[in-house]
């Protein structure tokens, strides 16, 4: 009944965006980069800040959920998400964007107790990774129910770690974002979409996954769980190296994911892509979940076969539609 009622919640949130975002123009109009035709509200994704506060204010009253205990995590989620829904409005310089995600991350650090558990000369590089993960979220943020699916593959995979494997985190922690991830993809994952996520949503669900995968790794000292974020990594890695070997801006709009080229160059549906990739990662997640290989051993074999199916993949891909120009 509590998880009926949070949706219930989540969808009147919704609900009363959208009209404000009608109201104040809060739209996304296509132009020739885009995935879509048609104007858009913008910014949807407003639900996962507003579900962190349901989650603190439920918790408190109904469980034994102390919200001092999330204030480093919700200072940190705010702001990631106050300067993407900013840029989503106006747009701002890719340095400001990097030195508050810089910022939120420090937050998320010290939230997950990273630094007593992590050796100080990867502290830095943990930094880094991490702030990738949120702008690999926003890259492929792209065409309709691709991260909304994608977030929910994941955060129900760590929900199933957490309850059958090892207990990390909280069960409504990663309850509650997988709820505003299903709200949004009711009026996302349709061939004509109500909303689209926007900066605010897949910096924000991506900040959450970031905090849930941090605590899991700390909790198990398993790197293997990296894996759970994989197929993000490896299309977005890849396709950073081929914009900068083309001496592209990497943080500007583009069509160069092999999303895209499926979905606006084969013209496959957003639906059939999006569930595609989710339903790979799915696949990856089952293997780290239930393989016992190690994660020194597991990590490289994921990543190497992966990165080789893309390449191949994205290849094949291109000569056909060069061939049909």
């Amino acid at each position: 009944m509590e998880y009926i009622i949070i949706a219930a919640a989540v969808l009147l949130f919704s609900l009363v965006y959208f009209r404000i975002a009608n109201h104040y123009h809060i739209v996304d109009k296509p132009n020739r980069r885009s995935a879509h035709s048609e104007v858009t509200i913008r910014g949807g994704g407003v639900v996962y800040p507003f579900v962190f506060l349901v989650y603190l204010a439920y918790g408190q009253i109904f469980s034994e959920v102390h919200p001092e205990d999330y204030m480093l995590f919700g200072l940190g989620l705010f702001l990631v998400c106050a300067v993407s829904f900013i840029d989503d409005l106006r747009g701002l310089s890719s340095k400001v964007r990097l030195i508050f995600q810089f910022m939120a991350v420090l937050f998320l650090f010290y939230f997950i107790e990273a630094a007593p558990n992590t050796p100080a000369f990867l502290i830095p590089v943990a930094v880094v990774v991490t702030m990738g993960v949120l702008n690999a979220f926003n890259f492929m943020d792209g065409i309709n129910g691709m991260s909304g699916l994608y977030s929910l593959v994941t955060l129900l995979s760590l929900y199933y770690i957490n309850s059958s494997l090892t207990a990390f985190t909280d069960a409504d922690f990663i309850v509650y974002p997988a709820i505003a991830s299903i709200v949004f993809l009711f009026f996302n994952f349709r061939k004509k979409a109500v909303c689209f996520m926007g900066d605010v949503g897949s910096m924000g669900v991506a900040f959450w996954i970031a905090a849930l995968a941090g605590t899991l790794i700390i909790a198990t000292g398993e790197l293997k769980w990296i894996l759970l974020l994989a197929v993000y990594g490896v299309e977005t890695v890849i396709t950073i190296i081929e914009r900068l070997r083309l001496g592209e801006n990497i943080f500007k709009a583009h069509r160069r994911h092999l999303y895209q080229l499926f979905a606006n160059d084969k013209g496959y549906s957003h639906i059939a892509v999006s569930a595609a990739y989710a339903g790979i990662q799915l696949v990856i997640n089952i293997l780290v979940i239930f393989s016992d290989l190690a994660g020194s051993v597991l990590i490289p074999v994921v990543m190497v076969l992966s990165v080789a199916a893309y390449v191949l993949v994205k290849r094949q891909v291109k000569k056909q539609i060069s061939g049909s120009l």
